[in-house]
């Protein structure tokens, strides 16, 4: 075709809703250069038949922020695109069944007061009784409601519209949109991508996988062998016209009944039902049901025996549904990553490459997902933290068989709660260690982390193993783990961590690229310490510990979850320098060793060994034998305790472990879990990545500022960092602060993402939190305004809709502060 273009900036693959919104952002943020190319007509994947609702709603602070911008962006796109859009803000309407669902009401009420600010300005989502909802829904019985939950700017939009506002702004600004242009290659050549259509082939710089339920075989172009996205079958149904309705000259609001699983809405004089039904079904996932070759603007057939209970509840709940019969009924695919979150953010392993894609709730979403993903382009880091949605928080362990059964769960499960401590079961054990199978056997309760299984706590005789069940009563493991913990203040623990990233940096340049990728400073060989990296921005990028094999040889360890996420950045960053970064996660395993006695576990492990303090000092490893096994032995200590970490290679962690079970039985050692590992690192001020060190906050406002070495030249984000230190001087800005809450005011800890209030101002968020059992107090991590920030201020905590009393602690360790333990 002679206006086909044959270079652009970036390519966009995918004309549904997200694809048209990433090139309209990138077009808002002045790259106009880019082409999008679709398949068929624009909306013609899951977009054209999607029920199009628009809630803020959600429990996770990264999609409750996309939703809200998302839904601010709709109030204003029609007049910015001059592009008419049928979009309804009816508000909505959450019941709840139980006081554990009104309590999560509460909490992302919480939530949305504080992100309502940055994109609606001061708003609430209201709690109601039942009377208040059923003034506000009179066809609703609510005899035997908890209560209920009001979204003032939900509603619904016409899909198919918002997709072709977004498109005509983005060719406005200059942007070019190909329809019948199916990608069928790509490749990389010469430092830039080739895109291959029917059409012809686009050279460009940046490629953007924004192809639905079809992003894994584009996937596959790039090299991708798996991506975790399964297309699940969503069926809703609209009713014939509802005489009650037509007497209305205003619209319902929407209806989400989450304990029951399914929304209702308003669809001109009829109702749209829609559940999540728990006997779901997954197409396209074996040889014998490929995906069809194009299936644009097609649906499922119908199979509404799926839905006869969500049906007879619904007509129970709205007995006006039931009045009337079915007109029609909408079966189309809907993509699903493992939990649920949509895959938006670098494309693992690739350069240049990036996926918006496998979204749930792609309509609401879209806006948001496309800030995102053009941030991502053209400034290299986001605006907010957005780990949540990034694509590689999925590693290896996301198999496609993995993929099915937790998207299957994800999806029959679309409203449940998420407690803290939660680990839902399908798919796992998906990644085990040798131990497992021991550890069950003396009762461990495990959690995934990176698809490893680790034990969490230890069930005693009397425990029940059932899942947690609130967001404000404490759990019923917290027993359990307050005797782990004071066991390992007492005697000695021990603890298995599978799944530690590790990276072996080698190289003459090895040195000199570690000063310039990170903020601190590096350690001799032998010694071990903490190090931080930092966006060109100046945001806490991620954590990682260093130890120094020699000069040149160095290790990095980091979290589980972390692995792609720190592969791809180490490598995008030491592509000009003689630097040889290998992963050696998968060769290696750990076995801590914690407690006043742990020392002597460690003599009689290794009885040639000298592990005095003088020998061996804190924060330095060596490599040792222990029962005819070589491991790299490093002092230190996530518990705040005198310690040991064993680091073994995996195939003989089993040896290791049993060794120093029969070293330590005359020392009372017994296993403890991750729990309690959490509850001891609270308690010694020691962070958590992603738990409260997220890119939302840079290194100064995480309290990270003694870390840093601002007199060394040039490294990452040290421009930013000292302007922001500069300006701080002026204007202190937020902090980072521990809380104590009073205990007198009963039990239960405080809630990440929490709010933190002085009087009736909002002053802060609790980024992490839980039970110092060693110390015997509720804890918060939060980020503070700096004037409320001092040791002594006394806040409140907001838990799940009530206050409870805080007081700002000295500095930030609440346990042995001068680290006599650690150092005994």
């Amino acid at each position: 075709m002679a206006d086909f273009p044959d270079s652009a900036r970036v390519v966009v693959i995918g004309g549904g809703a997200v694809g048209c919104s990433v090139l309209y952002h990138l077009a808002k943020m002045g790259w106009t250069d880019c082409v999008l190319l679709e398949k068929n007509e624009l909306t013609s994947g899951s977009t054209w038949h999607a029920a199009g609702n628009c809630p803020n709603f959600s429990a996770s602070w990264t999609i409750m922020n996309m939703q809200a911008y998302s839904v601010a962006l709709f109030q204003r796109l029609a007049k910015e695109a001059d592009y008419p859009i049928n979009y309804h803000i009816t508000g909505s309407l959450r019941l709840a069944h139980s006081r554990e669902r009104m309590e999560e009401f509460q909490h992302v009420a919480g939530m949305f007061r504080r992100i309502a600010g940055m994109h609606h300005g001061d708003m609430d989502m209201p709690i109601l009784g039942r009377d208040e909802l059923r003034q506000s829904y009179p066809f609703l019985e609510t005899h035997d409601l908890e209560g209920g939950l009001h979204d003032p700017l939900d509603g619904d939009i016409d899909p198919a519209q918002l997709t072709q506002a977004l498109a005509k702004a983005a060719r406005d600004m200059g942007a070019k949109i190909m329809r019948f242009a199916p990608v069928t290659r790509v490749e990389r050549k010469k430092g830039e991508w080739h895109v291959t259509t029917p059409q012809g082939v686009v050279r460009c710089e940046y490629v953007v996988n924004a192809a639905g339920y079809r992003a894994q075989e584009v996937a596959h172009m790039f090299g991708r062998a798996t991506m975790p996205c399964v297309s699940i079958a969503h069926q809703y149904m609209i009713t014939e016209a509802i005489p009650e309705l037509q007497k209305r000259t205003e619209k319902l609001p929407l209806l989400r009944d989450p304990d029951s699983s399914y929304y209702l809405r308003q669809e001109k004089d009829s109702l749209l039902l829609g559940p999540y039904e728990a006997n779901c079904r997954a197409h396209w996932t074996s040889a014998q049901e490929p995906m069809p070759e194009d299936f644009s603007f097609q649906l499922f057939p119908d199979d509404l025996e799926r839905l006869e209970w969500y049906i007879a509840d619904a007509c129970r709940r709205v007995p006006i549904l039931g009045s009337q019969g079915i007109k029609r009924v909408v079966n189309g695919p809907i993509p699903y990553a493992p939990d649920g979150n949509p895959l938006v953010g670098p494309m693992p392993g690739v350069a240049n490459a990036f996926e918006a894609c496998v979204f749930t709730f792609g309509i609401v979403q879209c806006g948001g997902a496309g800030k995102l993903c053009a941030e991502w382009i053209v400034e290299g880091e986001t605006e907010t933290d957005s780990w949540a949605v990034d694509p590689r928080r999925f590693t290896g362990f996301a198999t496609p068989e993995y993929a099915k059964a937790k998207a299957r769960e994800v999806y029959s499960h679309e409203y449940a709660m998420q407690f803290p401590g939660l680990s839902w079961p399908a798919g796992r054990p998906c990644r085990t260690s040798p131990l497992y199978l021991t550890l069950a056997r003396k009762g461990a309760v495990f959690g995934a982390y990176g698809g490893y299984e680790r034990a969490d706590w230890f069930a005693r005789p009397q425990d029940s193993r059932e899942p947690p069940c609130s967001l404000r009563a404490r759990p019923h493991w917290h027993e359990a783990v307050g005797e782990e913990c004071r066991h390992v203040a007492a005697h000695v623990g021990v603890i298995e961590v599978p799944g530690f990233t590790r990276f072996s940096v080698k190289g003459k340049d090895a040195r000199a690229w570690l000063e310039h990728v990170s903020v601190g400073g590096l350690c001799a060989p032998g010694r071990f310490r903490l190090l931080y990296f930092s966006s060109p921005k100046g945001r806490t990028l991620t954590e990682m510990s260093l130890a120094c094999i020699e000069d040149g040889h160095y290790w990095l360890l980091g979290g589980a979850g972390a692995a792609w996420h720190d592969r791809d950045w180490l490598l995008q960053h030491a592509a000009d320098s003689d630097v040889k970064i290998e992963d050696i996660s998968d060769r290696w395993s750990a076995v801590m060793v914690a407690g006043p006695k742990s020392r002597a576990v460690m003599e009689a492990l290794a009885a040639q060994e000298d592990f005095s303090n003088d020998a061996f000092p804190w924060l330095s490893h060596r490599v040792m034998i222990i029962d005819g096994v070589a491991c790299r032995v490093i002092r230190a200590s996530y518990t705040g305790e005198l310690g040991w970490e064993i680091h073994a290679p995996v195939e003989k962690v089993r040896k290791i472990y049993d060794a120093v079970h029969r070293a330590g039985a005359e020392h009372h050692i017994r296993d403890f879990g991750m729990f309690a590992l959490d509850s001891m690192r609270l308690e010694k001020g020691y962070r958590s990545w992603k738990a409260d060190l997220s890119s939302d906050f840079s290194l100064l406002e995480s309290g990270l500022g003694h870390w840093l070495r601002l007199d060394k030249q040039a490294f990452i984000g040290r421009d930013a960092l000292l302007a922001e230190r500069d300006a701080r001087m002026a204007s202190p800005g937020r902090e980072f602060a521990v809380l104590r809450l009073d205990e007198a005011e009963g039990g239960g800890e405080a809630v990440s993402l929490s709010s933190v209030f002085s009087g009736s101002e909002a002053v802060g968020l609790v980024v992490s939190a839980g039970y110092g059992h060693r110390i015997g107090a509720s804890i918060a991590y939060a980020i503070l305004e700096a004037e409320h920030a001092r040791a002594g201020a006394e806040l409140e905590v907001e838990i799940v809709g009530k206050r409870r009393r805080a007081v700002v602690q000295e500095g930030t360790c609440l346990y042995d502060a001068d680290n006599r333990k650690a150092r005994a």
